[in-house]
C-alpha cells in the first residue's frame, strides 16, 4: 500500500508522490496511503513545505477508479464522500504549506486533491475538470465547496454544472492554477516557491496559513480578531525578535522554529 504514495525529504522539504500508474486514479488503498503519508509528516515540525505530485509525465491524478463505481448506493456512497473529504481536509489543514505541481491531468477526485493544497502550480500541457455530473453524480470530495472559493462563483457552478475539461492556459486565467508553467516544469516552480516559503519564520508560516484558513469561515469581523490573536501570539517568539535583529543588523536571519 505505501509504494502508492512516495514521500521523499530533501531537509525541510517534503515531496509527496501519489504513485498509481497509469493515471494515478484515487481508489480506497490510495487514499488511505495518502492519509498516512501526511499524518506521518504532520508529526515532524521541521517539515517546513510540501509538493505534491504525480508520478509519470501524463497525470497528476486522473479522478477516481470508476471500478468502485457500479457498486454505490446511498448508504456507501455519503460514506465515500465522507472519507474523502476526511483525507483531503487533512491536506488543507497541514501545518505547513502544501504546493501541488499538477503535472498533467487533474480530473475529478485528483482536482479536488489540488484544490485542498494551498498553492497550485500547473503544467502548460496540463488539463482539468470536474466530470462527475456526466456520470450522473457530482463531486463530493469537497469539489462543491473548495470551487466556488477559489474562483469565482459563477464559474465554478459553470464547471461543475458541465462537467467541462479545460486547459491549463484557462485554468490559470481564471485564477484555478497560480502558476503557470512551460512543459516538464512544475517540479522546479514549486521547488522555487517551496524554498522561498522555507526562508521565512516557520512559526510565522504556520500561523499565517491557520489565520488565513480559519477567517474564510468567518465573518471579516471575525477574522480580524483571530489575526491580531494570532499576531500576539507571534511576538512572544523567539523567531520575532530574530528576525528584527536580522533586519536592523542587516543580515539574513538565522530563525529556529521557536
Amino acid at each position: 500500500m505505501f509504494d502508492l504514495i512516495q514521500t521523499t525529504r530533501e531537509d525541510r522539504l517534503a515531496i509527496v508522490t501519489i504513485n498509481r500508474p497509469p493515471v494515478n486514479a484515487l481508489n480506497h488503498e490510495v487514499m488511505d496511503a495518502l492519509e498516512k503519508a501526511f499524518e506521518e509528516l504532520s508529526k515532524d515540525e521541521a517539515v517546513g513545505a510540501v509538493i505534491l505530485t504525480g508520478s509519470g509525465p501524463k497525470a497528476f491524478v486522473a479522478g477516481a477508479d470508476i471500478k468502485e463505481f457500479p457498486n454505490l448506493t446511498r448508504e456507501n456512497g455519503e460514506e465515500m464522500s465522507r472519507r474523502g473529504q476526511e483525507v483531503l481536509q487533512k491536506i488543507a489543514d497541514f501545518p505547513a504549506p502544501v504546493i501541488a505541481a499538477v503535472n498533467g491531468f487533474a480530473l475529478g477526485g485528483g482536482l479536488e486533491v489540488a484544490l485542498a493544497c494551498d498553492i497550485r502550480v500547473i503544467d502548460e500541457n496540463a488539463k482539468v475538470g470536474l466530470p462527475e455530473v456526466t456520470l450522473g453524480i457530482f463531486p463530493a470530495y469537497a469539489g462543491t465547496q473548495r470551487l466556488p472559493r477559489t474562483i469565482a462563483p459563477g464559474k465554478a457552478k459553470e464547471l461543475i454544472f458541465t462537467g467541462a475539461m479545460i486547459d491549463a492556459a484557462e485554468a490559470h486565467r481564471i485564477g484555478l492554477a497560480d502558476h503557470l508553467t512551460p512543459a516538464g516544469e512544475t517540479m522546479p516552480k514549486a521547488r522555487e516557491i517551496a524554498g522561498n516559503i522555507l526562508k521565512a519564520g516557520p512559526v510565522a508560516v504556520r500561523m499565517a496559513k491557520e489565520a488565513v484558513n480559519k477567517g474564510l469561515d468567518q465573518t471579516l469581523q471575525e477574522g480580524q480578531k483571530t489575526e491580531a490573536a494570532y499576531f500576539a501570539d507571534l511576538c512572544d517568539t523567539e523567531d520575532q525578535k530574530e528576525g528584527a535583529r536580522a533586519f536592523m543588523e542587516k543580515r539574513p536571519p538565522e530563525f529556529k522554529g521557536r
